[in-house]
């Protein structure tokens, strides 16, 4: 980094965004393969959240490559740097005093530890629990045919790993649970750990 670059403080503090907005910010990591219903279980919280009148931001996957990720690629190299981008973004809105969902992949426990290290306590592992057999039934985007066809290079899953989390903050085990009752289960967890209160159960 340049010696020229300054980090310059902001007139209004963490402290009074966060007072402000009524909640403690928070990062809730969804992790998971493709098609575990990351994106849809992080959407109903997000929904819950806000018609709550919580402060939030969604981080889809795919959106992120539409734009601040473009030029990233799927092997091992551009997946660490796809996931250290997204941290960097997600503690600006931490910052912002935000609660913030990011549904990624993010196959790799070194990957998601270094995420924790940046976020440090605002940072909640969500495991989106979902068996390769059901979400290669599911396969909403063909993907996981592509990549047994050979015509998806590193596809995690088939041709890269998935590491699954040991010990996450929060474990959905999607074949026992229902989209609203996987969005409840964060929500109550939110509640327990006093990051929102008074929002539904």
């Amino acid at each position: 980094m340049s010696k020229n670059i300054v980090w310059h403080n902001a007139a209004v503090s963490h402290q009074q965004r966060q007072a402000r907005n009524g909640h403690q910010p928070c990062l809730l990591w969804y992790t998971g393969l493709s098609g575990s219903g990351k994106s849809t279980i992080a959407n109903a919280v997000d929904r819950l959240l806000f018609d709550a009148g919580c402060h939030t931001y969604l981080l889809d996957g795919d959106n992120v490559r539409h734009g601040l990720n473009r030029d990233l690629g799927f092997a091992a190299a551009s997946r660490v740097e796809n996931i250290r981008r997204i941290t960097e973004v997600s503690r600006l809105m931490l910052d912002a005093g935000l609660i913030v969902g990011t549904a990624f992949i993010s196959p790799f426990i070194a990957d998601r530890a270094q995420a924790k290290a940046l976020a440090g306590d605002a940072f909640i592992e969500v495991f989106v629990d979902t068996p390769l057999s059901v979400c290669e039934q599911r396969d909403p985007k063909g993907l996981y045919k592509k990549a047994r066809s050979g015509e998806i290079a590193h596809f995690t899953g088939i041709s890269s790993p998935y590491e699954a989390p040991l010990s996450p903050d929060i474990h959905l085990p999607t074949a026992e649970l229902t989209i609203e009752q996987a969005a409840r289960q964060v929500i109550s967890f939110l509640r327990q750990r006093d990051i929102i209160s008074g929002q539904p159960d």
